[in-house]
């Protein structure tokens, strides 16, 4: 599956661990993640270079060509808020992960949109076990 996966880059990198792991287990089974080097160190020295224009144009063409969203949206970011209303406008399945406790948009939590999906976890273990299933679900559609 072609997986876009979105997470926090200038609203904050506290969960930089956790994007690394989940993007690490879905490029272990086998999944296309075109946006995997979000969850690296180095993105915010590589975003610094590009021209906001050719990052939209980028990013858009990887969500319009992708299969699925998933987003860790325990930090709030107007773009992820942005990639994830881009989606489901698209018809495309999204999942938020979030770590439980954690201030979430409501215009997500609130969301009935039937391809939306919010998950809460509390440990990266946990997160990874609901994204595997979540995958495993979408495959068997």
């Amino acid at each position: 599956m072609n997986i876009y996966f979105a997470c926090s880059i200038t609203g904050g990198r506290e969960f930089e661990a956790v994007f690394q792991t989940l993007v690490n287990i879905m490029l272990a089974n086998g999944h296309t993640v075109p946006t995997a080097m979000l969850a690296t160190p180095a993105v915010r020295e590589l975003e610094v270079l590009a021209q906001p224009r050719e990052v939209y144009q980028r990013d858009i063409t990887w969500l319009e060509n992708a299969d699925v969203l998933v987003a860790e949206v325990s930090t709030p970011s107007h773009g992820v808020g942005y990639e994830i209303g881009y989606a489901l406008g698209l018809g495309k399945p999204v999942l938020c992960l979030h770590q439980k406790g954690r201030t979430v948009s409501k215009m997500i939590t609130g969301n009935s949109h039937p391809l939306l999906r919010v998950a809460p976890y509390e440990t990266v273990a946990q997160a990874e076990i609901v994204l595997m299933a979540y995958l495993s679900e979408l495959q068997l559609l």
